[in-house]
């Protein structure tokens, strides 16, 4: 007699599941799009001719023809042929760049209307695209804090759902044994924990393909929870509020050296060094066309200097506290001309020779053009801003001059950057640290959350909870404002879930429910999740 009853609850248990696949699949659409921008085939150029190969068979070192139009197949370097090329989902960059010869290209950014030849760097799971990816799946299969307590409550869940339907039976089966089974089995159906145990992994899903979309890459959920909740945001100056753009504007020789011998010895000594001011005088040296000198005894001490050996002479460049370290001291009227540079916002970098100062390179980043508006923002969400910088006081000062009422910290050796961070959480707050280069990593590492630019080293993106691809601080706001929204969305998941079970499980109980119109309602719990979870994704795309 219940076979009609059987195969109609079988029929709306399968169409409940599968309108619950399609709205996951439909709010996890920003996932999809991502992994639906890597190409599957590629054109390699051979000895035999062009051949279309699929990408899994596309080994380093191949040279790929990509035509107008096609999506780039691999990450390497153009050695034929130029175009523009639409980067957008990786760099924001809406306006196509145009690459030529010996410019990199990367997986999944789409070709113009020339043709050019890529030699294969990275290929298949290592390109920037898949890798980005990865970040995505392993975010997502991640467990925010919250979790921790639904996960706790999902068993006893199960085991009172049990208690209940027991009792109803019995308390049923006094009068009628259909209605008691009937009953009994409506509060089992009614009460799926399915939806409780997507509140929080369905809206952290949705917010980290979110987040992917706009270059937010967030490495773990428990990122999310974290920031939503920070107090107190450190940034590095260097490369992170300013422009990342060291440029050499002054050089002063104390000593019969002239300007351009300075230069020579300066940037031979920092040509292997990875710190942005030991780039830019490096820099300074090549555009000059100068000749650099070879040299030995090498030895860098991190955010104070480099030394090393040059014909015969020993050479130091670094910071003035670093060389007075060394003993090297300069006159009273070489001082005055030091701060009066510095009070213009100029770093200075000192040369020494054989334990004599011997001059000086002045060089300026100004500050990124949203900066202001940016840390008003933040301050605005009752959030305190830190600015650390190894540069002395009054560089530090003259160029955060204009962002207002926010604490600065100058002369931090990169291995007190994680004392400041520490300390802060000592006092209470919820520290996120914003960061670009080596000497971030032990900060980023530290603090609750780590933030940094993809245009940092690996080391600082290697230590990140965070990166930023799109290397705008706008998606500092941005990324806060989406933690703010799941975490605020998974409370109210968990309210839904929660609010349906109180309402439905008594109406179960009182027989009021049949099995049929329970295998109706089940599926509404999960669709109210996964609804409410996509709505994050509506909101940002507004």
């Amino acid at each position: 007699m219940y076979f009609d009853t059987v195969v109609n609850f079988l029929f709306v248990i399968l169409v409940g599941r599968y309108l619950e696949a399609l709205s996951k699949k439909q709010a996890l659409s920003a996932t999809s799009r991502l992994v639906e921008m890597q190409p599957k085939l590629a054109t390699v150029i051979t000895d035999s001719g062009n051949q279309i190969l699929p990408l899994r068979s596309v080994v380093i070192g191949d040279l790929v023809l990509v035509k107008p139009g096609e999506k780039v197949p691999v990450d390497g370097t153009i050695v034929e042929g130029q175009s523009a090329v639409d980067e957008s989902m990786l760099t924001g960059e809406s306006i196509p760049v145009v690459k030529t010869l010996g410019d990199k290209v990367v997986a999944g950014s789409l070709n113009g209307e020339g043709a050019f030849t890529v030699k294969a760097e990275q290929i298949l799971r290592n390109t920037a695209l898949a890798k980005i990816v990865t970040l995505m799946e392993e975010a997502q299969a991640s467990k925010a804090p919250i979790q921790s307590l639904t996960d706790k409550v999902v068993p006893w869940f199960v085991s009172i759902t049990l208690t209940l339907a027991t009792l109803t039976f019995f308390y049923w089966y006094q009068l009628d044994f259909e209605i008691a089974l009937l009953a009994a089995t409506s509060v089992l159906i009614i009460t799926c924990p399915c939806a409780f145990g997507l509140a929080t992994p369905m809206s952290v899903a949705v917010a980290t393909g979110v987040g992917a979309s706009r270059g937010i890459l967030v490495k773990q959920g428990a990122a999310l929870e974290l920031l939503s909740q920070v107090t107190h945001i450190v940034f590095d100056k260097t490369g992170t509020l300013t422009q990342g753009q060291l440029q050499v504007v002054n050089i002063e020789s104390f000593s019969e050296l002239t300007p351009n011998d300075l230069l020579i010895l300066a940037a031979s000594v920092e040509q292997y060094s990875e710190h942005s001011v030991a780039k830019a005088v490096y820099q300074a040296g090549r555009e000059k066309q100068l000749e650099l000198l070879p040299l030995t005894d090498f030895i860098s001490s991190p955010g104070e200097g480099v030394t090393a050996t040059v014909a015969g002479q020993q050479i130091l460049v670094g910071t003035q506290a670093w060389l007075l370290k060394h003993e090297i001291k300069g006159k009273q009227q070489q001082q005055a001309q030091i701060d009066k540079l510095e009070q213009q916002g100029v770093s200075c970098v000192f040369v020494a020779v054989d334990g004599v100062l011997s001059g000086l390179i002045g060089l300026m980043d100004e500050l990124r053009t949203d900066v202001k508006t940016i840390i008003a923002e933040l301050q605005q969400q009752q959030i305190a801003i830190t600015v650390l910088s190894g540069d002395r006081k009054s560089v530090v000062a003259a160029v955060t001059a204009e962002l207002g009422d926010i604490t600065r910290l100058a002369e931090v050796m990169p291995k007190d950057k994680a004392d400041v961070v520490r300390q802060l959480q000592q006092q209470g707050d919820i520290v996120a640290m914003v960061g670009d280069g080596v000497n971030d990593a032990p900060a980023l590492i530290q603090a609750d959350i780590g933030i940094a630019l993809a245009s940092g080293t690996d080391v600082s993106i290697e230590s990140a909870d965070i990166v930023l691809s799109h290397n705008d601080l706008q998606q500092v706001a941005q990324a806060r404002q989406l933690a703010s929204r799941t975490l605020r969305t998974i409370k109210q998941n968990i309210v839904l879930s929660i609010s349906y079970n109180v309402i439905m499980v008594p109406l179960a109980m009182m027989a009021l429910v049949s099995p049929l119109v329970a295998a109706l309602t089940m599926p509404v719990s999960s669709l109210l999740v996964i609804g409410n979870a996509a709505r994050i994704r509506r909101v940002f795309e507004r």
